[in-house]
């Protein structure tokens, strides 16, 4: 037995306190791993390697705001646990923004185990097990607090702290929270008050979403709770065919130990109290509100406080069993670990991944912004493995992992990660990217040969539109990853885009999740467009957009493989884009537009309409075609009219930037359809207004602080689209390994890849004025054009950039050179 101690009731509830755990933490790393010292640091810099550690100049707190979604918790990298807030703004079946965390929301119900980044669909996904520290005495069921006025507690941001791996958080109860995480598993210190009642309540009915069954036990004489929730249901409450996703697709075990007695407990169900009682179940429905308050089900087990007001708690998770939960937390975190020290090594977890890519120059913002959106790009995939290689697969049966393979991860949201996250993936963690592709291709097998476009955890949610597999399977293998059965995926893939299903001819979800993943697909075969009355999709116009891309990544992938019948057929597909371009929608040009199956427009039509679109208008799809650049220019009248098309794009009629969102007609940077075009100006001869677009959207939409993301991150795709713009490239188009190059604002950077050549990127005089090119070479040799191809992103090399504070209208401007 430990022997007794006591700590001040807050000790991190005030800024002093605050302060003491920021000291404690920052001793506890460099135990760890020590900051390098002057002599060292210099030595650092010389080979580009940066002074601080990146996990310090990460910031989790950013995105927390302005509907970014993100959550501020701790969690690893492409950890299966993610131990974070549940806020509340007074409605038990909601929380604050979708995953459970808004930064001006300042009162929570629990901590919960697992949590996703940046997805939308509110209340967003997971948010398993809330666990409460709760000063009081329980004296009703907390399923029953349908407000939360009681079961749950204020708290300021001067009693939070957030690091890559930590999460320390005061309530104004006078409780404390601390928290480190490794991949499947967690241990917490919790302290309460000495002279208050204190519990611990595990909620564990109380996903985000809700939950069909759940199940709590209490083990007295081991000092143990263990138990399950049934839920899934992402997406469940949207209004645009949510309420077929209400349904379960994972079941989440934990097994939580103790330090000590436990000299309380009890359960409840619904609104029952059952004080004394060590056992309980019942789910709460996916309904919301009304429809849904009062359900549920928990547990609580209180501590004597009097002598010793610190309780320490070890969990570990699971998607297979219980055994498993218990086998994680055995595995990861040895049996004394205290919550410094599993911080410390998470710290150095993150600082490995965040290693990847070394940067000098740039403000010390710059920087924090910079390891931040690497941060959220790396968090995902996740793993859903537990040590032994087992897995609650899509069929919901146990599988083993498939040879050669490490680890099974989900948490696909394939809509938007295909444009920028999966491209970071693939160039920084190649092994990683690897896994994830076999991850999806298991599930798919195991889903009667279909390929999910939003997979959470093991549930085929449908969310959102195309077929997104094929182009991050597509684009994996181009950028030369190759430990998956990348020739069994291709033939899925193949499949699934030629032979027609059932589910596409279904509305069920419809339109925000409509089941086919290839919506009508004879139909489509047959038109070479998805008609707009017909398609069970979305709209018509961006399923064909989608699916243009798509197949323009499988015949580059044909190619590759030396399939040429394959090449020949999905490159002819590729262009089916044309069939939804109008050339005379406007008076002023033409527009991607829907139309119907017998031929004809839809009408009415305005560039600023979403009809036949997915979260966008026809002023944002008209560009969304990668893959055709040139062709897409040449349907316009060319590169020069089509390029001042797309500077008012950009631009108000005034001539000012308009790059935040907010008007139909022009650039969103809050969502994923539109944006590669800054980047298309490379493509139309004019690199120059590329590199000002980009570093304008990189200085006023982007930034530090809780708002400094423009929207959802979406499973770090926003942040990727950061981390590549900053390093001044960008993928050219899915399916590719081809680079856009822009204007670097960092002097210096170096991707490190592990068994690959480095990638060096030089820009000497890259600050705040100098954002234009004016000369670039490769590997020591002149560039004279805008792009490189999949030879620097295979093999590595240097890219240097002269760089210059106003345009250079002549470099990379030869129509010759130009990408396609």
């Amino acid at each position: 037995m430990r022997p007794h101690r006591l700590r001040t009731a807050r000790r991190f509830g005030t800024r002093s306190g605050v302060a003491l755990a920021a000291t404690a933490l920052s001793t506890a790393l460099a135990v760890a791993a020590p900051f390098p010292s002057a002599a060292s640091a210099a030595s650092a810099a010389s080979v580009g390697i940066p002074a601080e550690r990146p996990s310090s100049l990460v910031d989790p707190l950013i995105g927390s705001a302005n509907g970014g979604n993100t959550y501020p918790g701790a969690t690893l990298p492409y950890g299966m646990i993610a131990w974070s807030p549940t806020s509340t703004t007074g409605d038990q079946t909601g929380t604050g923004a979708a995953n459970g965390y808004q930064y001006n929301t300042t009162r929570i119900r629990g901590l919960s185990l697992t949590h996703v980044n940046g997805a939308g669909c509110n209340p967003g996904a997971a948010g398993d097990v809330p666990i409460m520290p709760f000063t009081g005495d329980v004296t009703s069921s907390p399923s029953a607090d349908t407000k939360d006025a009681v079961y749950a507690a204020d708290f300021s941001h001067a009693d939070e702290k957030a690091v890559p791996g930590r999460y320390t958080l005061g309530l104004a109860s006078g409780a404390t929270a601390d928290l480190a995480v490794s991949e499947r598993a967690g241990v917490a210190d919790f302290t309460f008050p000495s002279d208050k009642p204190a519990s611990l309540l595990f909620r564990v009915s109380n996903s985000l979403n809700g939950s069909e069954d759940a199940h709590v036990d209490i083990d007295t004489a081991h000092r143990k709770v263990t138990g399950w929730v049934l839920t899934g249901a992402f997406c469940g409450r949207r209004a645009n065919g949510g309420v077929n996703n209400r349904k379960s697709y994972y079941r989440l075990y934990f097994s939580a130990s103790f330090d000590r007695a436990f000299s309380t407990v009890g359960t409840w169900h619904d609104g029952t109290l059952s004080p004394g009682s060590t056992t309980a179940g019942g789910g709460e429905g996916y309904a919301t509100g009304a429809d849904r308050a009062g359900r549920g089900s928990g547990g609580w087990v209180g501590f004597d406080t009097s002598a010793d007001n610190d309780v320490h708690m070890r969990i570990g998770i699971s998607y297979v069993s219980l055994a498993g939960a218990e086998t994680n937390l055995r595995h990861e975190i040895r049996p004394h670990a205290s919550v410094a020290q599993v911080a410390g090594a998470g710290a150095q977890a993150w600082d490995r991944e965040l290693d990847s890519v070394r940067v000098q120059g740039g403000s010390d913002a710059r920087r924090r912004t910079f390891y931040t959106a690497l941060y959220h790009a790396l968090m995902q995939p996740d793993l859903i493995s537990d040590t032994d290689g087992r897995y609650w697969g899509m069929d919901q049966a146990v599988h083993r992992l498939a040879r050669g393979q490490r680890a099974q991860y989900s948490n696909f949201s394939g809509w938007d990660q295909y444009r920028a996250q999966i491209q970071l993936l693939a160039l920084l963690k190649p092994t990683v990217a690897g896994d994830f592709a076999q991850s999806l291709y298991n599930f798919a097998r195991q889903n009667g040969g279909v390929w999910d476009r939003w997979v959470h955890i093991s549930g085929a949610t449908h969310v959102m539109t195309g077929d997104p597999s094929a182009a991050t399977l597509a684009t994996f293998y181009a950028m030369g990853v190759r430990n998956f059965d990348y020739r069994g995926a291709f033939d899925s893939l193949v499949r699934q885009a030629t032979v027609p299903t059932a589910d596409e001819l279904s509305d069920a979800g419809c339109p925000g999740q409509c089941t086919g993943q290839r919506p009508n697909l004879a139909q489509y075969l047959s038109s070479h467009y998805a008609a707009q009355d017909v398609c069970h999709c979305w709209g018509g116009a961006a399923e064909t957009l989608e699916d243009a891309v798509a197949d323009s990544a499988l015949a580059r992938w044909a190619t590759l493989l030396g399939r040429d019948t394959e090449a020949r057929v999905f490159t002819e597909r590729a262009a089916y884009w044309r069939n939804v371009f109008d050339p005379g929608a406007t008076g002023t040009g033409g527009y991607i537009r829907a139309r119907k199956l017998d031929g004809s427009w839809v009408t009415p039509f305005s560039p600023g309409s979403d009809l036949g679109f997915a979260q966008g208008t026809s002023a944002t799809y008209t560009w969304m075609v990668p893959q055709d650049v040139q062709g897409l220019a040449e349907a316009m009248g060319g590169r020069e009219t089509a390029a001042a098309r797309l500077d008012g794009f950009f631009h108000n009629a005034d001539g000012s930037w308009s790059v935040r969102g907010g008007d139909a007609l022009r650039y969103d940077p809050t969502n994923e359809p539109g944006i590669h075009a800054p980047w298309l100006y490379n493509a139309l001869g004019q690199p120059w207004k590329t590199q000002a677009t980009v570093r304008q959207i990189l200085d006023t939409v982007y930034g530090t602080g809780p708002s400094g993301l423009p929207g959802n991150d979406d499973l770090g795709t926003m942040s990727a689209w950061y981390v590549f713009s900053a390093l001044g490239i960008y993928p050219r188009t899915p399916g590719s390994a081809d680079l856009l190059l822009g204007a670097p604002v960092f002097t210096s950077a170096l991707i490190d890849r592990p068994g690959r050549k480095d990638i060096r990127i030089d820009a000497p005089a890259a600050d705040d004025t100098h954002s234009y090119v004016t000369a670039a070479t490769l590997n020591s040799r002149p560039l004279e054009r805008s792009w490189t191809d999949a030879a620097l992103t295979r093999s590595g090399g240097t890219l240097a950039f002269r760089l210059t504070d106003r345009p250079d209208t002549a470099w990379a401007t030869d129509p010759e050179g130009l990408p396609r």
